[in-house]
C-alpha cells in the first residue's frame, strides 16, 4: 500500500524555505568587498533562501584558526551569550552576555521560518543579562559575576567613575571603582532608547574622546519598513546623548544597523559597521563600514549603497535618495559585521598595525555561507585600502553544516593583544603573537 506523505503546514513552509537554498550567490566576496563593490539586479524571492549550520559548539581542545604568525587561547567558557568585550583601563575585561529580549512579533510565514532557521545555528540561545568581569593572575583567568539584572545590554563605556551600559531600551549608568569585581548598585538611567518592536535590539555605545557625549547605534524595526514608518521613529540612526542631561539628538540617519562604532585613530573621524538589508539576493547588499557624517543621510529603507533605489519601499522618496551617501568600504554581502576595533597595539605583526579588525557574525540568508570570522582591514592616511583579510577562521566545518562559535564585539588589552567574544561558542579568545 503506497504512504501518502502528510505535510503541515509549517513542515511545508519550512520545505518551502529551504528549497530557497539552491540559489547560489554568484560573486566572490573579493568582488563583494572594498571601495567599489560588484552590485549585481535585486531578485525576488516569495521566501528568501536560507542557511544556516546547525550549533555545534566546541569540542575539547578545538579553538578558530588564525593566520601566520598568530596564536589563539580560550581564556573564558561557560559564558551565556557573551556579546561585547570592554577591556578596562587596569586591563580587566567586561564580557556582557545578551540576546534579544524577544519583543519582536512573529505576524507572517516568512518571518516564522526565518527565525526558525537561523535559530539551528544557536545564535538565537538565551542571554545572561549580565556582565562578566575577566581578570589575569599568576594562576589563569578568574571569572567574577559582576553586574546583574540587565535587560538585552549590548554597548558598553567607561567615563571617569561612571560605567555607561546600553540596554534594548535605554542607557544606565553606575558608579565604578578601580579594581572592582562587582557592581550592586541598582543604577540611574541616563536616557531612553527606542524599543517598541525590537527588530533590531543592539544598542552600540562609543564616549566621546571628552566624556561629554555617547554615540549610540539604533538599528531598525524592520527589514524595509514592512512595520510601517512610524515603528522608525529615531532609528536606524545614530543619536548623539549629552551625558550632563541625557538629552539627545540624531547624528547621523539611513543607517540600517550601526552595531558597531569607534574613532578612527588618524583623524578623529567616527566610523560604524552597518547591517544592510535582506531578501533581495545573496549577493546584495554588501555590509559596509563608514565614516559617520554628522547629519548625513546614508540611504535606509529608500536605497542602498548611496543611491540605488529599493523598489520594495513604497512610496519612494526621490529627495532624499538624491542625498544618500555612498559607504566607504564594502565587507562583503550578509556577513553581518558585529564588532569594530582600529587597532593602536604594536605586539601584533606590523602588518596590523593602524588598520581595523572586523568580527563577521555570518550570514543566515546566502549559499555558500559569508562572514563567520574576523578580518583586517588595512588603513592608509585614515582610509581603507586594499581588500578584507581573513585573520581569525575555522568557526564553521568545512561542508558549511556545522557551527563552533560565531565571533561578535572585540577590543585589544593593555599588551595589544585582540579579545573577542564568541557567542555561539560560548567562550573569550585572546589571540597574540606567535
Amino acid at each position: 500500500m503506497n504512504k501518502i506523505l502528510r505535510l503541515t503546514p509549517l513542515s511545508l513552509l519550512l520545505t518551502l524555505a529551504l528549497s530557497g537554498c539552491d540559489q547560489q550567490a554568484k560573486l566572490t566576496p573579493e568582488q563583494q568587498s572594498g571601495a567599489d563593490p560588484h552590485l549585481p539586479a535585486a531578485q525576488h524571492f516569495l521566501l528568501p533562501p536560507m542557511q544556516v549550520p546547525k550549533a555545534a559548539g566546541w569540542g575539547t581542545d578545538a579553538a578558530p584558526r588564525v593566520a601566520d604568525g598568530l596564536k589563539i587561547e580560550k581564556i573564558a567558557d561557560g559564558l551565556q551569550h557573551p556579546r561585547q568585550i570592554y577591556v578596562l583601563p587596569d586591563n580587566d575585561i567586561l564580557v556582557v552576555e545578551s540576546n534579544s529580549p524577544g519583543t519582536e512579533a512573529v505576524t507572517t510565514p516568512k518571518q516564522l521560518i526565518a527565525s526558525l532557521v537561523k535559530n539551528q545555528s544557536g545564535k538565537g540561545a538565551k542571554g545572561g543579562n549580565r556582565i562578566t568581569l575577566l581578570r589575569q593572575t599568576a594562576h589563569g583567568w578568574e571569572k567574577h559575576l559582576f553586574l546583574q539584572h540587565l535587560n538585552s545590554p549590548f554597548g558598553v563605556q567607561l567615563i571617569g567613575n561612571t560605567l555607561y551600559v546600553a540596554n534594548a531600551g535605554n542607557i544606565m549608568r553606575y558608579p565604578y571603582q578601580t579594581g572592582a569585581t562587582e557592581i550592586t548598585d541598582p543604577g540611574t538611567e541616563l536616557a531612553d532608547l527606542p524599543d517598541r518592536i525590537n527588530h533590531h535590539w543592539t544598542k552600540s555605545l562609543l564616549a566621546s574622546p571628552d566624556g561629554k557625549r555617547l554615540y549610540v547605534g539604533v538599528g531598525s524595526d524592520s527589514n524595509i519598513t514592512e512595520n510601517g514608518m512610524e515603528a522608525e521613529y529615531r532609528r536606524a540612526d545614530i543619536l548623539e546623548v549629552f551625558t550632563d542631561t541625557g538629552a539627545s539628538r540624531i547624528f547621523a540617519s539611513g543607517i540600517r544597523n550601526p552595531t558597531g562604532l569607534q574613532w578612527q585613530p588618524e583623524s578623529g573621524e567616527l566610523w560604524a559597521i552597518a547591517n544592510e538589508r535582506d531578501e533581495i539576493g545573496a549577493d546584495l547588499v554588501p555590509d559596509y563600514l563608514t565614516r559617520v557624517q554628522q547629519g548625513g543621510f546614508y540611504g535606509w529603507p529608500y536605497s542602498y549603497y548611496g543611491q540605488h533605489i529599493d523598489p520594495r519601499v513604497k512610496p519612494q522618496r526621490p529627495d532624499w535618495v538624491a542625498k544618500a551617501i555612498k559607504p566607504d568600504y564594502a565587507l562583503g554581502s550578509h556577513v553581518a559585521p558585529l564588532g569594530l576595533w582600529f587597532y593602536t597595539g604594536q605586539s601584533l605583526p606590523q602588518k596590523y598595525h593602524g588598520g581595523a579588525f572586523i568580527s563577521e557574525h555570518g550570514s543566515w540568508d546566502r549559499s555558500p555561507l559569508s562572514g563567520y570570522q574576523v578580518s583586517y582591514v588595512a588603513f592608509r592616511q585614515g582610509q581603507p585600502v586594499g581588500k578584507p583579510e581573513p585573520v581569525v577562521t575555522g568557526f564553521y566545518s568545512d561542508d558549511q553544516k556545522k557551527l563552533y562559535g560565531a565571533p561578535v564585539g572585540l577590543m585589544q588589552d593593555k599588551e595589544g593583544a585582540l579579545i573577542i567574544a564568541d557567542d555561539v561558542g560560548n567562550a573569550v579568545w585572546r589571540v597574540t603573537a606567535r
